[in-house]
């Protein structure tokens, strides 16, 4: 059996296929494998791969072989929607749709709007996935249908990630703060709200069931 990995290690180390990543906040993420480079970590997961800080994994497990099997976060129904999906299976289908975690879409929709398809904040975002009228125009969603909303969320999750090398902490930078701010300080901008919100979905990556 494969030892659990100490991410304080400052050495790159490759991990192996099947394995639970643990999180500081006591969630579980599978995995299929991850690298480790000093303070990032790259996790391979759902044919794609993901970056962020080394510091919010406790450990690694094999998932093979532990006799015991580690719940995966799933959508939960919503009461009186049978008809319809609900706004974490529309959250399911966008980030399979775009190839991104599921765990990561729904944890940026925990943020911006706890689900709510029907938020709109004082600055104008809309719906789950808040996004702005300008924004929402320029993927060719219409923000008020929760669909296309969670849809063109991911998909400009999903190009902010290709923008800045997979760096998670910089694409959520730039879902926050919009990418001319974290091009013109070459990094997360020195914003109380932005950074804030960034450590917010880090660390509640993946979110637990509600």
């Amino acid at each position: 059996m494969l030892r659990s990995l100490v991410l304080c290690s400052l050495l790159a180390a490759v991990g192996w296929a099947a394995e639970h990543a643990v999180l500081t906040n006591g969630s579980v993420l599978r995995v299929d494998r991850h690298e480790i480079e000093g303070p990032t970590i790259r996790l391979y997961l759902n044919g794609g791969t993901l970056e962020f800080p080394a510091a919010l994994v406790e450990r690694f497990e094999p998932a093979l072989g532990t006799g015991h099997t580690v719940p995966p976060w799933t959508a939960q129904p919503v009461p009186g929607t049978a008809a319809l999906p609900g706004p974490q299976e529309l959250l399911r289908q966008a980030a399979e749709r775009w190839g991104l975690p599921v765990e990561f879409v729904a944890s940026v929709a925990q943020a911006e709007s706890a689900f709510r398809t029907d938020a709109v904040s004082p600055k104008g975002a809309v719906g789950l996935m808040q996004l702005m009228p300008g924004t929402a125009a320029m993927l060719g969603a219409d923000p008020n249908d929760p669909a296309q909303n969670a849809d063109a969320g991911a998909r400009y999750l999903r190009e902010l990630l290709l923008r800045y090398g997979y760096s998670a902490p910089l694409a959520l930078a730039a879902y926050n703060a919009g990418p001319a701010a974290v091009d013109r300080h070459a990094g997360i901008p020195p914003y109380a709200e932005t950074r804030a919100y960034v450590q917010r979905v880090l660390k509640q990556f993946p979110p637990k069931p509600q």
